[in-house]
């Protein structure tokens, strides 16, 4: 592990996925440098350390401009826009860091690579970018979280939790997810900045249990200090929801992605990755469902 304090490129600070990622980068003494659209998004992060530069991922020029005399650059990439554009903005990063000489590029893919193509183009743009990274030849680290925990927070889940003390979500009761807190895929990411000698790993990461849908209602109640119970919710009530919180049609795609876990079991994804490995690797203290539910604790209380 490097002992340079170093000038990193945080793409996707002012979301919840990478948001601790500026945070975690000035306690370890770097100087975060976050790319926003609007600098107004970003001011607790300056407010704290971090210096805010305004740009677009669908500008490769400013990209290019922004990634001159970074150590580092940490990437994320908005997946809820059109499949095209987030492919265009996956490469214009990586284009921008190697002409740039940029040393180390850590991709947050927000989710799992699948080893074969599925056919949704939301899904597979993230081997696209994989693929472009591999050819780019810039060094890199991947890692690929499985379900955030702050997608509990949404409002197919939250409100839920604080009205009927149920945690719904629309996978099936019997079905296992390791969910991970965006502050510790963040850990990991400094981590992984912090160790360029590891250039080439691709990690799953996840969280340390594997609970099913009453396992999790058990972590939800420990949390909380009241009973919860776990509400299988149906995936096309989800999609509804999706569609309400984000403009119709944008719940159909996830719909059908948590339909076919119901549909064809055998199909199901393991969220859970090998993180004795990876802790050996990016030593990072890891929070446990119930602890993150109590600090959300006001979020699941009507």
């Amino acid at each position: 592990m490097s002992d340079k304090k170093l000038k990193v490129l945080v793409y996707g600070a002012t979301g919840s996925q990478a948001g601790a990622v500026p945070t975690h980068l000035l306690r370890r003494g770097h100087q975060p440098f976050v790319l926003t659209r609007t600098a107004a998004k970003a001011a607790h992060h300056a407010e704290a350390g971090a210096v805010v530069v305004e740009g677009d991922m669908a500008d490769a020029s400013r990209l290019r401009q922004l990634s001159e005399g970074m150590d580092a650059v940490a990437l994320l990439i908005p997946f809820f826009a059109n499949p095209a554009e987030v492919a265009d903005y996956g490469r214009q990063a990586i284009d921008a860091a190697k002409a740039a000489g940029v040393k180390l590029l850590v991709w947050n893919t927000s989710g799992a690579i699948l080893p074969v193509r599925t056919g949704n183009q939301a899904i597979d743009v993230r081997r696209d970018i994989q693929e472009y990274l591999l050819q780019s030849g810039l060094p890199h680290i991947i890692l690929q979280p499985s379900v955030y925990l702050e997608n509990l927070l949404g409002p197919w889940t939250a409100p839920f939790v604080a009205r009927q003390n149920q945690v719904a979500y629309p996978t099936p009761s019997d079905m296992p997810i390791s969910w991970i807190a965006s502050d510790d895929v963040s850990a990991l990411v400094v981590a992984a900045l912090e160790r360029p000698e590891l250039a080439g790993a691709n990690w799953p990461i996840s969280g340390l249990t594997n609970p099913d849908g009453p396992a999790l209602a058990l972590a939800f109640s420990a949390g909380l200090g009241r009973s919860v119970e776990y509400f299988a919710m149906p995936p096309q009530d989800f999609g509804r929801i999706l569609d309400d919180a984000f403009g119709p049609g944008a719940g159909t795609a996830a719909a059908g992605e948590y339909q076919r876990m119901w549909d064809f079991p055998e199909q199901r994804p393991n969220f859970q990755a090998d993180m004795e490995s990876v802790l050996a690797q990016l030593p990072v203290p890891m929070t446990s469902i119930a602890d993150w539910v109590a600090q959300h604790r006001s979020l699941f209380t009507a």
